[in-house]
């Protein structure tokens, strides 16, 4: 107990200095998001002493040694600088950690940006209590932007604090909890402020074919068993579905670049790229998904922000993949990555075109 209050304290102290720091955005915010994740941390077990707990069912147990054993793989064979992130694991009283918010203007792809302490100018809010964000979201609408509002169940403070695996995780089957995983230490490794984009989709890419190499490599797994070949399916249905939202992109930055259409004009006519988008998604991309289905395409509503939520986490991934072929390996790839970006510069560039 004195060191979960320890560590508690220690957090408080990491938060109050964050607050400090960040005045320009609202510190009423900050502070709630670090009371709720100093709740986060306090509650935090080591993930062997839960295993061993008696009271832990045989599936969850199976789960949390899935999840030590992603970590190994990816500190000793993606060489990810993983700290002391997911050695622990935290209860929450829901399958939702939290809420985030985006938002877009309505007659271009920009999106409605908030600064941050550390991680500078990001596209994105989270919200620890669901009637907060949707006042939110109400006042974002009511100032005429799109929005988008999700769950979400884990994120990374980019090993500012050591991170523990969320019981939210455990909802997904062991290919998604492994990808989770994997994506979240390899913010923890690489993380360039600014530039959400590219941090997000190289942690897609990271977590993808990370989970791939993971279950075809793992001793009692191999290249035959289900878990590999379903993790290698849903690598390649993340690379489809990235092609198919880049030429979505270029079609709107036809229609929201034309210097002769006004603002009313532009919003207009993306409604016809939108239904033109949907319609190619049902007949043309979804009969190839083998495993995902990214079905939000087709039930949320389509509009600047969800689709700049979705490109956010899907850019480049083809792009990603030359790179690992180019670089003989996901390793050395993440590697060219982290020696290579640099702040202030579009990390896209050093990927192959």
């Amino acid at each position: 107990m004195r060191n979960r209050v320890l560590r508690s304290s220690r957090a408080a102290t990491a938060v109050a200095a964050l607050v400090l720091a960040g005045a320009a955005c609202s510190p009423v915010y900050v502070v709630k998001a670090g009371l709720a994740q100093i709740q986060i941390l306090g509650n935090r077990r080591p993930l062997p002493e839960v295993v061993l707990d008696p009271a832990t069912d045989p599936v969850t147990r199976g789960t949390l040694t899935l999840v030590m054993e992603a970590r190994d793989f990816a500190r000793d064979q993606l060489d990810l600088e993983v700290g002391g992130s997911y050695t622990s694991y935290s209860e929450l009283p829901s399958d939702t950690l939290a809420m985030v918010l985006s938002a877009a203007y309505r007659d271009r792809l920009q999106a409605r940006t908030w600064w941050f302490p550390i991680v500078g100018h990001v596209p994105y809010r989270g919200f620890f209590d669901l009637d907060e964000a949707l006042a939110e979201q109400r006042s974002l609408e009511a100032d005429g932007f799109d929005t988008y509002l999700r769950p979400t169940s884990a994120f990374s403070t980019l090993g500012w604090f050591d991170d523990p695996l969320l019981s939210s995780v455990l909802q997904a089957d062991d290919v998604e909890v492994v990808t989770t995983v994997i994506h979240e230490l390899s913010h923890t490794h690489l993380f360039i402020p600014g530039q959400v984009g590219f941090n997000e989709s190289y942690a897609t890419f990271v977590g993808r074919a990370g989970a791939a190499e993971f279950f075809c490599t793992r001793p009692g797994g191999g290249p035959d068993t289900v878990k590999c070949l379903r993790a290698q399916a849903r690598w390649r249905d993340a690379q489809r579905f990235s092609r198919f939202l880049e030429t979505v992109v270029r079609q709107l930055e036809a229609v929201y670049g034309d210097p002769e259409s006004t603002a009313a004009d532009k919003v207009r006519r993306r409604g016809t790229v939108f239904d033109d988008a949907r319609r190619r998604f049902d007949r043309e991309i979804a009969p190839e998904l083998e495993s995902l289905t990214f079905g939000s395409f087709l039930s949320l509503p389509l509009n600047n922000a969800t689709l700049l939520s979705r490109i956010r986490y899907y850019r480049s991934l083809s792009e990603f993949e030359a790179l690992r072929a180019e670089h003989g390996g996901l390793r050395d790839a993440v590697r060219h990555l982290k020696e290579n970006g640099r702040r202030g510069e579009d990390a896209f560039r050093l990927l192959p075109r």
